[in-house]
């Protein structure tokens, strides 16, 4: 499994090297974006029966471009695929890439294996040495090709793209997760993951620094709230997945609830990154995850099946967080009974899916 090692650039002074370079790139980047946008209307026009060009077309005719513009070859090839990647993805022309103003695009530098020298703690590319911080986690020798980016701060970093062997996990539970807001998960065995409300907690600060015009120290705050949404979920996330064989997460759609009254709550609890994460980390454990869709799932009775008329119904209901099925008299919590539903459609789909194996 391939993982990215992220470290700290030291040298201030790499700066404005990196920046040049993030200048070349974004030069590659933005002729690719004119080339595609000339194919798109040569073939509209019926002068060309292809619509994309390919990424080895795009790297065939930016041969030798890196020389003049102070970038490595291998780094144009690698700027020219992500941009056929990208272009896939969306089934659209990606856009240009600023490289001044305010919307100026953050630095990124790809690189390969065979462009850049490891020594110690430093990067060697294109002649000139960057020192980086390894903190706890040391750099295997397996490293493979990689990129330098940037933040919002202007803090450079290098990644680099590390093949890791596949981590088995020792837990054989199975569990169900319900995602909320005063909870960030609810899972089916009763256990509550309480959401930190982290960009609560420096929102007075981040609205002093916006209204003072100080967008260096708003800047600054949000990404803090970052780093703290991204610890904080990392280390709940690698809790689950430790502990557990199978993990079922219900797909709560945080975009359509982001255009609500609850959009800051949403936005601020991180589904998104929680069930990327989890998704990942599954993956390299060798868990069983599942997406489920839960509709129903808040209504249905986990003991019973039936929707009886005293669960709770609608956004209406939402101040509703326990309740009394009718049908079979079972008292439940309103986000376990849901975690234990999502469980439950997990296992079912589980079943399904080994016995079409079995019959195939």
């Amino acid at each position: 499994m391939i993982m990215t090692y992220k470290y700290r650039i030291k040298d201030r002074s790499a700066r404005k090297t990196l920046r040049r370079h993030a200048w070349a790139v974004n030069q590659v980047w933005n002729w690719c974006v004119a080339q595609q946008r000339d194919i798109e209307a040569r073939y509209r026009a019926g002068a060309q029966k292809r619509k994309w060009a390919t990424h080895f077309d795009l790297t065939k005719a930016c041969r030798g471009v890196g020389r003049e513009i102070g970038l490595h070859q291998q780094s144009v090839g690698d700027v020219c695929k992500q941009f056929a990647i990208s272009r896939n993805q969306t089934k659209r022309s990606p856009r240009f890439r600023a490289t001044s103003g305010a919307k100026r695009a953050l630095g990124w530098v790809p690189f390969q294996q065979q462009s850049r020298q490891i020594d110690g703690n430093s990067i060697i590319y294109l002649g000139k040495r960057y020192r980086f911080w390894e903190g706890r986690r040391s750099l295997p020798e397996t490293a493979k090709g990689g990129a330098f980016v940037e933040d919002t701060l202007g803090r450079w970093y290098v990644c680099f793209h590390v093949d890791v062997a596949e981590d088995h996990t020792t837990g054989n539970a199975e569990i169900g997760i319900d995602l909320g807001l005063k909870y960030i998960a609810t899972c089916s065995d009763g256990r509550r993951i309480e959401a930190p409300r982290i960009y609560r907690r420096y929102e007075q600060r981040l609205t002093i620094a916006q209204r003072a015009g100080n967008k260096r120290r708003a800047r600054a705050i949000h990404t803090k709230i970052k780093n703290c949404r991204k610890d904080f979920v990392h280390k709940a996330t690698t809790r689950l997945v430790r502990a557990n064989a199978l993990v079922a997460v219900g797909n709560v759609a945080p975009a359509k609830l982001a255009k609500t009254r609850m959009a800051k709550s949403v936005l601020d609890a991180g589904w998104s990154m929680f069930r990327s994460q989890l998704r990942y980390k599954c993956q390299q454990a060798r868990v069983a995850y599942l997406d489920i869709d839960e509709k129903f799932t808040t209504q249905a009775c986990s003991c019973c099946g039936a929707i009886s008329d005293s669960s709770p119904k609608g956004m209406g209901a939402l101040g509703i967080r326990a309740w009394v099925c009718s049908e079979c008299g079972a008292s439940h919590d309103r986000d376990v009974n849901a975690a234990r539903n999502i469980l439950a459609l997990a296992l079912s789909a589980q079943r399904r899916g080994d016995e079409s194996r079995r019959t195939a």
